[in-house]
């Protein structure tokens, strides 16, 4: 059953995140807390902006999969860099700068929500990420939360959205061609950025 989130679906979120943040593979034990990834990827849309988040329920109230994002990404970013670095700074010490291991990595990238700010996605300005766990991946579960986030979109009247996806997860690829995403060029960028209108 796909429904809204709600708090109680926190736990089931970071666990989630972690174990899909390894190019769709589980993550845990790779930095130096397992929340860390959520902190940066899930967490801060269910907070600050719960009305765009979506959940998979195995039918016993537990979430197994999760849609989330928002419907304006330089408004997301303003208060992620106000509202919610400010907590995570409270929890992570200060990366190495540069990187020495993946800790490090991802305290860079939350460090930086600027770097959300693409411009060439500046006419796709609402942004998702999607995640299932492996064993209800595959049954259509994704296109229903997909489709579940951008009927909410586009009843806030947003027509574009994009996403950012690892290069090598070429599994979520094939998902999302399916579901009418296209390529769009970004310069020097590491991962590739997939658009669509919400209709």
């Amino acid at each position: 059953m796909i429904r809204s989130y709600r708090p109680s679906d926190l736990d089931a979120v970071y666990d989630i995140c972690v174990r899909t943040a390894d190019s769709g593979g589980d993550a845990r034990g790779t930095t130096i807390d397992d929340h860390l990834v959520g902190d940066i990827f899930a967490v801060p849309y269910v907070t600050l902006e719960p009305e765009h988040a979506y959940v998979l329920d195995d039918g016993e109230g537990h979430a197994v999969g999760y849609v989330l994002g928002t419907a304006d990404t330089p408004a997301f970013v303003r208060r992620f860099r106000e509202e919610w670095l400010p907590l995570v700074k409270t929890r992570y010490p200060a990366p190495n700068d540069p990187p020495v291991n993946q800790t490090d990595f991802w305290l860079g990238l939350a460090l930086d929500p600027e770097r959300m700010l693409v411009p060439e996605m500046a006419d796709y300005p609402a942004h998702l990420h999607i995640d299932l766990l492996p064993e209800w991946q595959g049954k259509g579960f994704g296109r229903g939360l997909m489709e579940a986030f951008l009927a909410g979109l586009r009843r806030a009247g947003v027509t574009r959205v994009h996403l950012g996806m690892a290069r090598d997860n070429t599994g979520a690829r094939v998902f999302y061609d399916r579901l009418g995403f296209t390529e769009m060029p970004v310069a020097d960028a590491g991962a590739l950025f997939l658009v669509r209108e919400t209709a």
